[in-house]
C-alpha cells in the first residue's frame, strides 16, 4: 500500500520536472532553429587539400556553396558528387568544419602509364582509367600495345604490372610492351630488357627483379619468378 505522503511527493516531483523540461526543450528547439537558419553560421572559408594541378576555381564552382544560409544546411554529399565528375579526381570528401569552414579533401589521379596517339599522350592511372590527354610527366613509362585503352585487356594487364613495380625499378622503366597476356616486357632507359611474362605473381617478380638486375646481361627473365634467367 502506497502512503499518501509518498504519492504526493511523486506527483509533485513529476510536476516540477515538467515545469523544468518544457522551457529547456523550447530553448533547445529555438537554438536549433537559429543554427539552421542563422547567417551567423554561413560559410566563410573553403579549404581545398590535395588538388594538385586541378584549378581551385573549378572545384569552387562545382561545390556551389550558397552565399547565405547556415553551414548546417549545405549538402556535402551532393557537393562531393559534383566535384568527383572532374576526370583527374580519384576521390573527394567534403566536410563541415564548424563554425564556418568547408573542408574539401581530394585524391587526384596520378599516371602509371601513358600511350601515344595523334591527339597526344593518354594518361592511365593505377586503376587503368584513362583520365587525361596531355603531356606525360617525366618518368612515366610509355605503354606499347596493339589497341591501348581502358577497355583493352592487355592495357589493364600492363597497368597491373606497372602498379606493382618497386620504386627503384619504376624510375628506370622507359616502356612497357604488352604483346600478349603472357608477353609483357619492360624496356629500361639504359637499353636492358626485363621479360615480365603475365601480370600474375607480381609481388614475387618484384622481389627477385632488382637483385637480378645487378648481374651482367641485357635480357632478364622473371616470367617464372622461381626460375629466373639472364642473357
Amino acid at each position: 500500500m502506497v502512503r499518501t505522503g509518498a504519492r504526493r511527493f511523486e506527483v509533485g516531483g513529476l510536476r516540477r520536472y515538467r515545469l523544468w523540461a518544457l522551457p529547456a526543450l523550447a530553448l533547445v528547439v529555438t537554438l536549433a532553429a537559429l543554427a539552421w537558419f542563422s547567417p551567423l553560421l554561413s560559410v566563410r572559408e573553403v579549404r581545398i587539400e590535395g588538388a594538385g594541378e586541378i584549378p581551385e576555381e573549378q572545384i569552387r564552382e562545382l561545390l556551389q556553396i550558397p552565399e547565405t544560409g547556415s553551414i548546417l544546411r549545405i549538402d556535402t554529399a551532393a557537393m562531393a558528387a559534383r566535384v568527383a565528375t572532374v576526370p583527374k579526381i580519384h576521390s573527394v570528401r567534403v566536410q563541415r568544419d564548424l563554425p564556418s569552414t568547408v573542408r574539401v579533401r581530394i585524391e587526384a589521379r596520378t599516371p602509371v602509364l601513358y600511350y601515344d596517339s595523334p591527339e597526344g599522350a593518354h594518361l592511365l592511372d593505377a586503376d587503368g582509367i584513362e583520365y587525361a590527354v596531355e603531356p606525360a610527366p617525366i618518368g612515366v613509362p610509355e605503354l606499347v600495345t596493339a589497341r591501348p585503352g581502358s577497355d583493352d585487356a592487355l592495357t589493364r594487364a600492363a597497368v597491373e604490372v606497372a602498379r606493382v613495380l618497386p620504386p627503384a625499378l619504376d624510375v628506370q622503366v622507359e616502356t612497357v610492351r604488352a604483346e600478349g597476356a603472357s608477353q609483357i616486357s619492360l624496356t629500361l632507359r639504359d637499353g636492358r630488357t626485363v621479360l615480365w611474362g603475365s601480370s600474375e605473381d607480381g609481388e614475387r617478380k618484384s622481389a627477385v627483379v632488382l637483385p637480378l638486375l645487378t648481374q651482367p646481361g641485357t635480357v632478364f627473365d622473371v616470367s617464372s619468378p622461381s626460375l629466373v634467367t639472364v642473357k
